[in-house]
């Protein structure tokens, strides 16, 4: 029997979560192949196939982890992407998520510098862009915002390991 992975907060409070050195060599083994069949991840860090299949889901419930499709958004008809900083009053953490509530923002980040939130969005074209910055500069705390739209993509990469 294997142990379960060693997935726990520091000292049970809030903030980073500490794993055990299998449960991050089968984290790096899905950041090069998301698709590897959980036995060859197994012989990889040795263990059966049930206890990779265990610790990945306990991963996952964690919330360490996400396994998805990373698609190209040029490919499936998106050709318009952008980061939108955004910059407002009032509370932060309400407006971001406002816009987290927008469907066609996929990430959302408070920052320190010259905005309080930077947003990313894929969009069908700029007529859509505009759209998705009326809905942006709705929100009452929005006070301004400004847009970076991407002319080419040179590197997107997930594998930054688990240190």
């Amino acid at each position: 029997m294997t142990t379960p992975p060693r997935v726990r907060r520091n000292n049970g409070k809030s903030g980073p979560v500490v794993l055990d050195d299998l449960s991050k060599q089968i984290i790096e083994q899905l950041q090069m192949d998301g698709r590897k069949p959980y036995a060859a991840i197994g012989k990889a860090v040795g263990l059966s196939e049930a206890a990779v299949r265990q610790r990945v889901q306990r991963l996952q419930d964690a919330g360490v982890m996400q396994i998805v499709a990373v698609t190209d958004p040029l490919t499936l008809g998106f050709p318009r992407q952008a980061m939108i900083g955004v910059n407002c009053e009032g509370d932060l953490e309400t407006v971001a998520d406002e816009l987290a509530a927008i469907d066609e923002i996929d990430y959302v980040v408070l920052t320190a510098g010259s905005f309080d939130v930077i947003v990313e969005v894929v969009c069908e074209g700029d007529g859509h862009l505009l759209e998705i910055l009326s809905k942006i500069r709705a929100i009452p705390s929005v006070r301004a915002t400004e847009s970076f739209v991407y002319l080419k993509l040179r590197k997107q990469t997930y594998s930054w390991g688990t240190r």
